[in-house]
């Protein structure tokens, strides 16, 4: 692994991990340095002989975001890293925009931390300021709004939000219906230099079109009939803040001209007026359509998807992070005491393998709704399988036409019947091994043999990997062309 030998200060409380880091990083051919405290983090950095910091969050005396904070505000040139236990949003948002070159989620895979190290250092040596990963820290405040997710792909668009929140760019968002598009919207524009503005939304699907024109730009009076008074539209309501713009794919192709001079021009006249009004706002849109196929059919403008898709986020279906929802669970069991009065303890085991099992054809808004329902009914403080009604949807297809809920009640339905009155032996092993075989192999045919990314992909540590290849008896040597 070639890189540059670097002073690189490692600061956390615990001794074992300082020790693992300090051995690994020195093997490498960097000179480490050590801290038990914020306090004493800072204090080295202070001196600007520090190239590269790894910050835990919890430390006595100050958290790790606090000392990227206070270094950034001392004019630290070191890049820093921070590492956390607690994957929430707020964490991973807050930390890129304290000014962090990335962070890392413990427990974590030591060749992941050394070439995240090593790419550091590489963009170091390409530029000695990162400012598009550097953020002031504002007054602290509660912007109501949490994403609920830790997943590969919830981190990566925690992350993203973090980067984009203190631009101005225009941010296009799309993914299915219930997947959460406006919460992160909202996050963007709480978590940016906009955040004291209003956040302003309209849903282009669900007002008329002679109607949406009006609501956009506003009126003057006597435009038309009915126009007894001047009104502003969503432009100038939004003026400092944030303009949501819902289910964009569904604008009239007429009005999307319009949109798009606000855009070029940022400006705009109330229908029926003559006064250029100034349109000082940030545009995030969000559709569940797929735009580039819109436009590619003619249903959308090409340039005005251009303008839109600055900063894509792409947000995906719950039925590919079902990994997330024994959180979203607690969390919306937690959310439904408090907004209804219920006294809800939690899900019963198989009740939550049950909901883990469900594709959500309706996504996280299906599973909060099926939550509530579950709660109001529910004769016990603990909710049981007997509580949830989801027989009647019809399971998400898998690419081979059944669902995978099915192929394994199938396979296990066989291994029974292939038996008699015998019960089967090992059965939870055998099924396993089944369909964990194809798992990793697509995943490492997909990474070239890649087993560090292999992992990162398949979400677990790169030592489990390894072990998993060597009892199934896969060949993990990377491939070549």
């Amino acid at each position: 692994m070639g890189h540059e030998q670097a002073d690189i200060l490692i600061a956390d409380d615990e001794r074992s991990i300082r020790w693992v880091l300090r051995e690994t990083l020195a093997a490498d051919g960097h000179r480490v340095h050590e801290a038990k405290t914020g306090a004493e983090a800072l204090a080295q950095l202070g001196t600007g002989n520090i190239d590269l910091a790894l910050l835990d969050i919890r430390m006595p005396e100050m958290n790790g975001l606090d000392v990227v904070t206070k270094a950034q505000e001392q004019g630290c040139s070191a890049t820093l890293i921070v590492m956390t236990a607690q994957t929430t949003m707020t964490n991973a948002v807050e930390a890129m925009k304290r000014g962090a070159y990335d962070y890392v989620t413990k427990p974590f895979d030591l060749d992941v931390v050394r070439m995240l190290v090593q790419r550091a250092l590489e963009n170091r040596q390409l530029s000695t300021q990162v400012d598009d990963l550097r953020g002031e820290l504002r007054k602290k405040y509660e912007i109501g709004v949490e994403i609920v997710g830790r997943s590969p792909a919830m981190q990566d668009i925690y992350k993203l939000l973090g980067r984009v929140a203190k631009s101005d760019a225009t941010v296009l968002i799309q993914g299915e219906s219930g997947t959460g598009k406006e919460l992160i919207a909202k996050a963007v524009h709480y978590h940016s230099p906009r955040w004291k503005g209003p956040f302003v939304a309209i849903n282009c699907s669900a007002i008329p079109r002679e109607l949406l024109e009006s609501e956009l730009f506003g009126y003057e009076r006597g435009a038309f009939t009915g126009a007894a008074e001047r009104r502003a539209g969503k432009f100038e309501q939004a003026a400092g803040g944030t303009l949501f713009l819902d289910e964009i794919g569904d604008m009239p192709l007429e009005l999307q001209s319009k949109l798009l001079r606000v855009l070029q021009e940022r400006e705009f006249q109330r229908v029926g007026g003559r006064e250029n009004l100034q349109a000082d706002m940030r545009v995030v849109a969000a559709t569940n359509q797929a735009l580039a196929e819109a436009v590619r059919t003619g249903k959308f403008r090409e340039d005005l998807f251009f303008r839109l898709n600055v900063v894509p986020i792409d947000v995906p279906p719950l039925r590919e992070r079902l990994g997330d929802i024994p959180e979203l669970i607690r969390y919306f069991i937690e959310k439904i005491n408090r907004d209804l009065g219920t006294e809800k303890t939690g899900i019963a085991p198989d009740a939550e393998a049950v909901l883990v099992a469900y594709p959500w054809p309706g996504n996280v808004r299906e599973l909060e709704n099926a939550l509530v329902r579950a709660a109001v009914v529910a004769p016990e403080r603990t909710l049981m399988k007997s509580d949830f009604t989801l027989s009647e949807a019809r399971p998400a297809p898998s690419p081979c036409g059944e669902s995978l809920t099915a192929t394994v009640r199938a396979r296990t339905d066989s291994q029974f019947e292939a038996l008699g009155e015998r019960d089967p032996v090992d059965l939870y092993a055998n099924l396993l091994e089944e369909f964990e075989r194809p798992l990793l192999e697509v995943t490492l045919e997909r990474t070239g043999g890649n087993q560090v990314r292999a992992a990162q992909i398949l979400g677990i540590n790169r030592n489990t990997l390894r072990k998993k290849l060597l009892t199934l008896g896969l060949n993990a040597r990377p491939q070549r062309p």
